[in-house]
């Protein structure tokens, strides 16, 4: 297949794994191989955790081809099922969103609120994007996943949806 002929799920993929792929394998996480998912813009990398859990990082991408930039959001996933999305009731299941996981529970402002959509219009952009998203879950996400890193509000009740 030509480059022209590519979907824009098939080029999100592509940049996907060049930006962020070599950190995430090095960390254990491996994109999980579903052509149907992908088309369907949904990108999730899985890894084994300790205790028979699994860490997810699902990348959901939203592409619009008129005037409206496309966007992805990231949602993490600890758990001990096969499916990020089926129901546990491990007493260690939580899920997030990145943005939310950084903003609201561990305070950090660096992005325009808890719940956000990097978009992006470019190539260059979409690197961008993909880059801070990048950096983000390698900071914050694949440390909490792990239980290495817990919000300062630990003691308080927190939601553990998206």
């Amino acid at each position: 297949m030509r480059a022209s002929e590519q979907t824009p799920q098939e080029y999100f993929r592509l940049l996907l794994l060049t930006v962020v792929g070599t950190a995430f394998e090095a960390a254990g996480y491996h994109l999980v191989d579903s052509p149907t998912q992908w088309a369907g813009g949904l990108f999730t990398f899985s890894a084994d955790l300790d205790g028979g859990l699994r860490g997810y990082i699902e990348f959901q991408l939203l592409v619009y081809i008129e005037d409206q930039p496309s966007r992805f959001r990231v949602t993490l996933t600890r758990s001990d099922q096969p499916n990020p999305v089926m129901p546990s009731r491990h007493p260690a299941y939580a899920r997030r969103d990145l943005s939310a996981l950084v903003v609201a529970d561990f305070g950090v402002a660096i992005l325009p609120a808890a719940r956000h959509w990097w978009q992006y219009r470019t190539v260059e952009e979409l690197g961008r994007a993909l880059a801070e998203a990048g950096h983000l879950i390698v900071g914050y996400g694949l440390p909490w996943l792990d239980g290495s890193l817990e919000p300062p509000n630990v003691g308080q009740p927190s939601p553990s949806a998206t």
